[in-house]
């Protein structure tokens, strides 16, 4: 366990795995001062009362704790990428001796600035650098803790967030891949070269699917996959399926999710066109408003259908949705009259921001 200890903190910590946060960025820096300031006016709270609120004390010592608190941030900014190629120990040393050392440092330039008017040298006050040292040493320590503790929890729900998404895809994979298995076996006998082209769209469809689950394409690829989807249905039902698209407001590098619209275009045929003797059609509008993606998925059904079945896809989507890019996201669906809706709604995102992308073109089309 000694050992091990040791062993650790004579690593380098890289990447997401290091303790310190981008102490540049505006709202670390915001906390720090939020922070320091809680802190002196506790301090300042503590002393005894003789005439009322001390106001200037707390001016004063607000001014004191904020300036090591601005420089210690600074500095650490700098350092931050130094420390990271460090091994763990001497990363910390120097969080401590950046802290310590700038409160030592003024402590003596506020004696220094208090006895100036006065002949000769400020005297050194040994018990107040111990005690201005100490009351460094005890903060940094309760923000390392601090900063490590919301590291591990920031690591834990990313992890969660990565077995959540596994197990919503694993839902999805065997109801959809026995749909498309029953079109492509239908096509074998009758049009073997159709359902060539059918395995074809299927396997690219997988290929989407099995990519990583924070992947982010692009509408294009989607759009891609969607239609390589219908080609598969569109061979099993004929003319009872009539698809039109009308999403010509949606960019085509806008960001989103693979195998999003999928879904809704299957539970569209599977409950509201497949129970139908002449089928019927499916429309799929799409548009970017007030910030937001809208894709809305339209069909006819039979007057009796509720479309059973449909609500566990749904769920799926909506969770997936929900997990990138939270709460504002949401996915909707109701029937009115002989159609039924479905539309998912999530913010729009900037396409240099994600960090993964589904791109493939199958390579052994003809």
């Amino acid at each position: 366990m000694k050992n091990g200890f040791w062993s650790l903190l004579s690593k380098p910590q890289a990447g997401e795995d290091f303790f310190l946060p981008d102490l540049c960025s505006s709202v670390a820096v915001f906390t720090l001062v939020v922070l320091a300031e809680l802190m002196v006016l506790v301090w300042v709270l503590a002393q005894p009362v003789t005439g009322g609120f001390d106001w200037l004390q707390l001016a004063m010592a607000s001014l004191f704790v904020q300036w090591i608190v601005l420089l210690s941030a600074a500095l650490l900014c700098r350092l931050r990428g130094w420390m990271r190629r460090r091994p763990l120990g001497l990363a910390i040393g120097c969080c401590y001796a950046v802290v310590v050392g700038l409160a030592l440092l003024f402590t003596v330039a506020a004696d220094w600035v208090l006895y100036q008017g006065l002949a000769g040298a400020p005297p050194v006050n040994g018990n107040q650098l111990l005690r201005h040292g100490l009351i460094a040493l005890i903060m940094t320590s309760l923000l390392l803790r601090y900063f490590y503790l919301q590291q591990q929890w920031q690591l834990h729900n990313q992890a969660a967030l990565q077995a959540r998404l596994q197990s919503l895809q694993s839902r999805i994979r065997p109801h959809f891949l026995f749909n498309s298995l029953n079109s492509i076996v239908s096509l074998i006998a009758t049009h073997p070269d159709k359902a060539e082209t059918a395995v074809l769209d299927l396997s690219d469809l997988f290929r989407a699917n099995l990519t990583e689950t924070d992947a982010l394409a692009t509408w294009a690829e989607e759009y891609r996959l969607c239609r390589g989807y219908l080609r598969i249905e569109q061979y099993r039902l004929g003319d009872r399926l009539r698809v039109t698209w009308d999403v010509g407001g949606l960019p085509d590098n806008l960001p989103m999710p693979l195998l999003t619209l999928q879904p809704l275009l299957e539970n569209a045929i599977l409950h509201g066109l497949q129970p139908s003797i002449d089928g019927g059609d499916v429309s799929v509008t799409g548009r970017y408003r007030e910030g937001c993606v809208e894709l809305v998925v339209s069909n006819s059904c039979p007057q009796q259908s509720e479309h059973r079945g449909a609500s566990m896809a749904l769920n799926n989507i909506r969770a997936r949705l929900a997990a990138l890019f939270g709460p504002a996201a949401r996915v909707e669906a109701w029937q009115d009259g002989p159609r039924y809706f479905s539309k998912l709604v999530y913010p729009y995102k900037q396409p240099s921001t994600h960090r993964k992308s589904f791109r493939h073109e199958s390579t052994y089309r003809r």
